[in-house]
């Protein structure tokens, strides 16, 4: 290290001390963890020079929310990560206050270019502000620019927040301009998602509000997206304070705005309101567009509610979602854990039977396992169905199945917790086409399941001891069902 280290310097130094007291075994098999200290958003999702590069919101010095740096880590098919030095680290006037929620973008000349929110700290007689700034570099190592903020408070129209402005979104269209979707808090229509366009990065100019929540969807949106899918524009984004209404759980979720934008009146037209994740722990995703076009989607698998006394078992805290690859069916959209999970199967375990009374099958158990269920009531009595995970004599995960109601219950509340925080979930769950399909995905204190083909998502963290890993199913009247289980190394 120099003699006078700055303190992005100091971060990397520490990086290396703590990487060699770590151990793999401690991490999950494919989900991304910080290398030290704290996790929550991810940042610059992208593919760049032949790999996929996921910044994240990271405090490295301690297991608690602080001042914001970016982690960094490297994968060349989204579930091995390599873990990079960190990018950046809160050092100047624009951002000494933290280096907030942002994206990354490829520049023409062959750059990469983050943009993030930069955080100026409260001072005498005035209330801490939030703006965009830009670092640009080769992937490793990044300069701020002296432009910094590049868009602050004079950059928007009248009513937006100078304070609750934050998580730029940004891409290059195809007349080669960049666009930018940013997060605001307006005055009136409260949760808002602000459109920007620059020729070069830099010098930005606003151009519209794409939608706003009017009272209807939380207060503030967070960590907007947009892109499009299938022929339509998808608007995502994370309210807070949301009230309990249609499919959405009251608190902090994520939210598709699905519709279309006429660029040249650069106006945006809802069409369908729907949550992206059902689940207890899953907040502020990002997506970008891998090379063989797929749109791909990850997300912070934890919560604001859930996160706050969580117990802190290993030396880090935090990990992301199995990244997801999205696409529209009926004019929903839908989302399925990237294909690239097949490549960690490590056999294939069929059961073509009928359920009953309790019931666990040979070869059907574990905390890491990639396992589809299908149920099929056709001439059954069945009304019930219940898929018991991570279970041991005093724990399981409960996943029971009303096929009369069509509706899902997602259970952790024996899961080991003792914690006053939701522990169940309700979510539609119909038969169609004579089959109601549950994929899934284990992860040792994770559980993604996949309802329905992908139409809804439950994610979760659950607290279960790892020792616990029977897999049971139960139904109140003989059912047929298939049970395909992939064992993940």
């Amino acid at each position: 290290m120099s003699k006078n280290p700055t303190p992005l310097d100091r971060v990397r130094a520490f990086e290396r001390e703590q990487a060699m007291k770590l151990s793999a075994d401690e991490r999950p098999l494919f989900h991304l963890t910080p290398l030290v200290g704290w996790m929550n958003d991810p940042n610059g999702f992208c593919h760049y020079r032949g790999q996929y590069h996921l910044f994240y919101q990271y405090h490295p010095f301690s297991r608690q929310w602080g001042p914001m740096h970016w982690g960094h880590a490297v994968s060349a098919d989204l579930l091995h990560w390599t873990y990079m030095p960190c990018a950046l680290a809160p050092d100047t006037a624009a951002d000494a206050g933290g280096c907030f929620s942002g994206s990354a973008v490829e520049m023409p000349d062959g750059r990469l270019m983050l943009v993030y929110t930069g955080v100026q700290p409260a001072g005498t007689f005035r209330r801490e502000t939030q703006a965009q700034c830009v670092a640009i570099g080769d992937g490793r190592d990044f300069e701020k620019s002296l432009l910094n903020p590049v868009v602050r408070h004079a950059h928007l129209p009248e009513g937006c927040s100078e304070f609750d402005f934050r998580d730029p979104k940004v891409w290059r269209g195809a007349d080669g301009r960049y666009r930018m979707v940013a997060g605001n808090l307006h005055e009136e229509r409260l949760g808002s998602a602000l459109l920007f366009e620059s020729g070069d990065g830099l010098d930005w100019q606003f151009v519209t509000e794409l939608d706003a929540s009017r009272g209807a969807y939380g207060r503030m949106w967070e960590c907007p997206d947009f892109f499009e899918l299938g022929g339509r524009d998808v608007l995502m984004v994370s309210p807070q304070e949301m009230y309990a209404r249609e499919e959405f759980h009251a608190g902090e979720g994520t939210m598709a705005v699905i519709g279309r934008y006429d660029e040249a009146e650069h106006s945006f037209v809802r069409e369908s309101v729907q949550p992206v994740d059902h689940g207890l722990t899953f907040y502020a995703p990002q997506t970008t567009l891998a090379p063989d076009g797929r749109r791909i989607m990850i997300g912070w698998m934890d919560s604001w509610e859930t996160c706050k006394d969580a117990p802190r078992r290993h030396p880090w805290y935090g990990q992301m979602s199995t990244p997801r690859e999205l696409f529209l069916r009926g004019g929903r959209l839908c989302q399925q854990p990237v294909r690239e999970i097949e490549g960690i199967w490590r056999d294939t375990i069929v059961h073509d039977t009928v359920i009953c009374e309790e019931t666990t099958l040979p070869g059907v158990a574990g905390r890491l396992m990639d396992m589809t269920v299908k149920l099929r009531p056709a001439g059954s009595a069945c009304r019930r169905f219940t898929l018991h995970v991570a279970r041991d004599a005093n724990h399981h995960i409960g996943i029971r199945c009303d096929l009369a109601r069509g509706e899902l219950v997602f259970d952790r509340s024996h899961g080991g917790s003792h914690r006053d925080i939701a522990h169940t979930r309700h979510v539609a769950a119909e038969v169609q086409n004579g089959e109601l399909t549950l994929r899934l995905l284990m992860d040792k204190e994770s559980v993604e399941l996949f309802i329905g083909g992908g139409e809804r998502v439950v994610t979760s963290l659950i607290p279960t001891p790892l020792t616990a890993d029977q897999i049971t199913l139960a139904a109140d009247a003989p059912i047929s069902v298939r049970v395909e289980a992939h064992p993940l190394q």
